[in-house]
């Protein structure tokens, strides 16, 4: 049996329309501490497919900084299909799968390393994940 929306059509329009597709906590995040290591990048480049979050020239590595909802990180606790509209969010969340696949393989074919973050893998506070990223994307440098 579908549940209702405790929320009416304008509250969840509203809801919805303050949903950041790029500047998330998350990848301000990952931004700062590239930047204090040293890095220099260009954020959210549109005329690459995906138009990844962070890009790395110098070291031909694109990194992707996903939600884990959004994406559907699979196994995460943070992803859930929600209870009402069940049919609209598992095809959304399929679709958005399958795009980025699709654009993962075609930044590869271009000659890109491909880096997904996933939003459940931040580290508060720890330098152990920040340490492997740095050396993956040092070990691309043209």
């Amino acid at each position: 049996m579908p549940m209702t929306d405790v929320l009416t059509r304008k509250q969840r329009s509203f809801n919805m329309g303050r949903i950041r597709s790029a500047d998330t906590k998350p990848e301000i995040e990952v931004r700062s501490r590239l930047f204090r290591a040293g890095f220099r990048f260009r954020k959210n480049v549109a005329n690459l497919p995906g138009k990844p979050d962070i890009v790395l020239p110098k070291y031909a590595t694109v990194i992707f900084v996903h939600g884990c909802f959004w994406h559907g990180h699979a196994g995460c606790p943070k992803f859930r299909l929600p209870k009402s509209n069940r049919k609209f969010w598992s095809t959304k969340i399929k679709k958005n799968i399958e795009r980025d696949e699709k654009v993962l393989d075609l930044l590869k074919a271009e000659g890109w390393r491909c880096i997904v973050i996933w939003q459940c893998e931040l580290p508060r506070g720890s330098d152990k994940f920040y340490d492997r990223l740095f050396r993956l994307i040092r070990q691309g440098k043209k």
